[in-house]
């Protein structure tokens, strides 16, 4: 039987999340895979340990006796190996010149140029390092082991993205979904509307499998509002030219609206609400003044003067 050390760390993560939310489609959720990658990962397992980890059926796969003790195990085979990278890196001297940063591309799109242009620290030296990708592979790197600075990831509603103990969250705020249209179907509609007034309408939303698509779609549900979707489009800005162009509505976050183009319209719908809970991820080692600075930034472009942007 091979030796536990050469079992793969990332599997025994994902081990972890699988026990812990008995399935593997719960398991990729949280970590930001995909279920036949956690699928992968559990059969890699159970070939590099020589055990059996799981009963498997059409429809599911229970993990064994063998697979709980592995987990309660793991926990303290993680956990020394994080304090041992920990250690091992802050051995030296950090003599990096710059700020590694993950941003999601809605709120990149808000903050620039500003974020590039701003004095963000006070060493002249220290530049600013982008990463443009979502929350989901932006959490996976770093359980990959990835060496960034701050990761900015956002969850929506119920959903269960978690991240590794190697980095301290800090939340920076709610992000509002709204309901934008084309100016064109009522530009003499003001105050609260109805989410009656929008049933037979046409929309464009996110391709399925996203990570906020879901919870959208369960928001327009409990308001029996069944959108005829029209388009599927994961990039902000081509949908707002959809929406300006007359072709559909969208539900889209406050921070991805910013100067709205013409023939576009925000409206006030009570019914449905839904936000993004915006959080940075920030790592344990990085520098900790110009990542104060950073963060009071990125809380700006999320909130102003505490509320939410209008």
């Amino acid at each position: 039987m091979p030796g536990v050390a050469m079992l793969n760390p990332v599997h025994l993560r994902t081990l972890l999340e699988v026990v812990r939310l008995g399935s593997f489609a719960g398991a990729a959720n949280r970590l930001g895979y995909t279920p036949s990658a956690v699928s992968q990962q559990m059969a890699a397992l159970e070939h590099d340990s020589g055990v059996r980890l799981f009963e498997r059926t059409a429809r599911s796969a229970r993990p064994t006796q063998a697979a709980e003790i592995m987990a309660q195990h793991a926990v303290n085979v993680l956990a020394e190996l994080d304090a041992l990278l920990e250690a091992a890196a802050g051995a030296g001297l950090d003599t990096r010149e710059e700020l590694r940063l993950s941003i999601y591309a809605s709120l990149a799109h808000r903050v620039f140029p500003d974020l590039l242009t701003e004095q963000l620290v006070d060493e002249p030296l220290l530049g600013v390092r982008l990463t443009i990708r979502d929350p989901s592979p932006a959490i996976q790197a770093l359980r990959n082991g990835e060496e960034v600075d701050v990761s900015l990831v956002y969850q929506v509603g119920d959903s269960g993205l978690s991240w590794p103990d190697s980095v301290h969250p800090e939340y920076l705020g709610e992000d509002r979904y709204r309901v934008v249209v084309p100016e064109s179907w009522d530009p003499h509609r003001h105050g609260p509307v109805s989410a009656s007034q929008l049933v037979g309408r046409p929309w464009v939303l996110h391709h399925p499998g996203s990570s906020d698509i879901a919870e959208i779609e369960g928001a327009f549900s409990a308001r029996e509002l069944r959108p005829r979707v029209v388009a599927r489009c994961d990039d902000f800005s081509v949908s707002l030219k959809l929406i300006g162009s007359g072709y559909a509505a969208s539900f889209m976050p406050e921070v991805a609206l910013g100067e709205l183009p013409a023939g576009v319209r925000v409206l006030d719908v009570p019914e449905i609400a839904l936000s993004r809970r915006v959080w940075a991820l920030v790592s344990r080692r990085a520098p900790q003044q110009p990542v104060q600075r950073l963060l009071r930034r990125m809380r700006e472009a999320i909130t102003r003067d505490g509320a939410p942007l209008e």
